[in-house]
């Protein structure tokens, strides 16, 4: 069984799920949520683990915070987990291109799969694929299109980038 809750945060809402008392999902779209609901089992109440999750992601958003710490449940492949460890990685307030994080997991020519682990990222900010731009240090793709919220991430961090013309 899942719980969740919302958070409004400064880049819209945020739909945080807990599966085992382990920080599991966090979707930034209703559609996500209810996809999701229709294949689990999913309940809105808050967890005293979601509300220490909204608690600390309040906290990064008003600059507080600069790296979190939950207990995570995340399922992926050993490539998705390499690259997700690795995120996990990269400070607050760097960036890096996608041959950086390729390079780093030692895989340099994987970098159209490292794009593709980010899209599988289950938890964005806490798992902070945000902190992946282009090579050319410009912003490429965020849960879809959704680039004005990597940037409003970036910007919250000061972290370098090149604003997309």
């Amino acid at each position: 069984m899942f719980s969740y809750c919302i958070l409004n945060a400064p880049i819209g809402s945020l739909y945080i799920l807990e599966e085992e008392e382990k920080l599991s999902q966090i979707f930034f779209d209703i559609h996500e949520l209810n996809r999701f609901c229709k294949k689990k089992d999913v309940h809105q109440v808050e967890t005293p683990l979601l509300k220490e999750t909204m608690n600390q992601l309040r906290e990064y958003f008003e600059g507080k915070r600069t790296q979190f710490d939950l207990p995570l449940k995340i399922e992926g492949t050993s490539f998705q987990q390499r690259v997700w460890n690795t995120l996990k990685s990269i400070p607050y307030g760097e960036t890096w291109s996608y041959q950086d994080v390729a390079n780093h997991i030692e895989k340099p020519k994987a970098v159209r799969a490292i794009g593709q682990a980010n899209k599988r990222n289950p938890l964005p900010i806490v798992i902070p694929c945000h902190r992946v731009i282009g090579k050319n240090h410009q912003l490429v793709g965020y849960a879809g299109n959704q680039t004005d919220k990597k940037a409003y991430l970036l910007t919250l961090e000061q972290a370098p980038f090149k604003k997309s013309m």
